[in-house]
C-alpha cells in the first residue's frame, strides 16, 4: 500500500458495516498502518441505509471528515443500489464490492459505472451457511482484502480472533473465520 486509501461503506442499519469499517482500520493499525474508521448515522432504526468510512495510510492522516471520493466503496445490501447513488464520488481507478449473487458485469450496468473494477460476492449467502444469521459484514471484509490487496487473508484472521475472543464463543469467532476465507476465495471480480 502506497497510499491513502479511503473506504465508503453502504449498509443498512444492524448489517455490521460500523463494525467492519472498525475491523478493518484496526488490522491496519496492527500492520504499523494509519488508520480512521467512523460512522454515519443519526437515530437510525435497524433497517435504515447508514455509512461507515475507513481511512488507511501508510503516512499519518490529517484529514477529520467524512470521505467524499473514495477508493473502494463496500455495499453491504444490494437493495441499496436503488435508492442510494453508491458509485458518487469514486475514483476512476476505485473499487466497488457488492454483495450480491449477481455478477460484476451486472452490476456495473446496474449502477452505470463506466470506469474502475466491479466486484462481487454472495456475503448473505456465506453469512447465513456460516454463521447462521444474515449478518454479511465479515464475509464482505474477506472480499475487500482479496480485491484490494490492502491485507493478506491471515492478518484480517488474527485480528477477528483476537477481536471476537473478547466477546463471543469460540463457534462464533471459527464460523466468522470461515467466513472470511470463503468470502476471500469466492469473490468475483469484473
Amino acid at each position: 500500500m502506497q497510499q491513502l486509501t479511503e473506504i465508503r461503506w453502504h449498509a443498512r442499519a444492524g448489517q455490521g458495516a460500523v463494525t467492519a469499517a472498525k475491523l478493518v482500520a484496526e488490522t491496519a493499525l496492527e500492520l504499523d498502518q494509519y488508520m480512521q474508521a467512523m460512522p454515519e448515522y443519526g437515530p437510525e432504526r435497524m433497517g435504515a441505509p447508514i455509512q461507515a468510512f475507513t481511512r488507511i495510510s501508510p503516512e499519518p492522516i490529517d484529514i477529520h471528515c467524512n470521505i467524499d471520493n473514495p477508493n473502494v466503496v463496500v455495499v453491504l445490501d444490494e437493495t441499496l443500489l436503488d435508492i442510494v447513488d453508491v458509485t458518487r464520488g469514486i475514483t476512476d481507478d476505485g473499487v466497488l464490492i457488492v454483495n450480491t449473487c449477481s455478477a460484476p458485469s451486472a452490476i456495473r450496468e446496474r449502477v452505470g459505472m463506466k470506469a474502475g473494477r466491479v466486484a462481487t460476492i454472495d456475503a448473505s449467502g456465506i453469512s447465513l451457511a456460516t454463521l447462521k444469521r444474515d449478518i454479511p459484514n465479515t464475509p464482505m471484509i474477506g472480499s475487500l482484502a482479496k480485491v484490494t490487496g490492502l491485507f493478506e487473508l491471515d492478518a484480517i484472521k488474527t485480528h477477528l480472533v483476537r477481536t471476537f475472543g473478547k466477546k463471543f464463543s469460540q463457534d462464533v469467532i471459527d464460523a466468522n473465520v470461515t467466513s472470511v476465507s470463503r468470502a476471500f476465495e469466492e469473490v468475483s471480480v469484473g
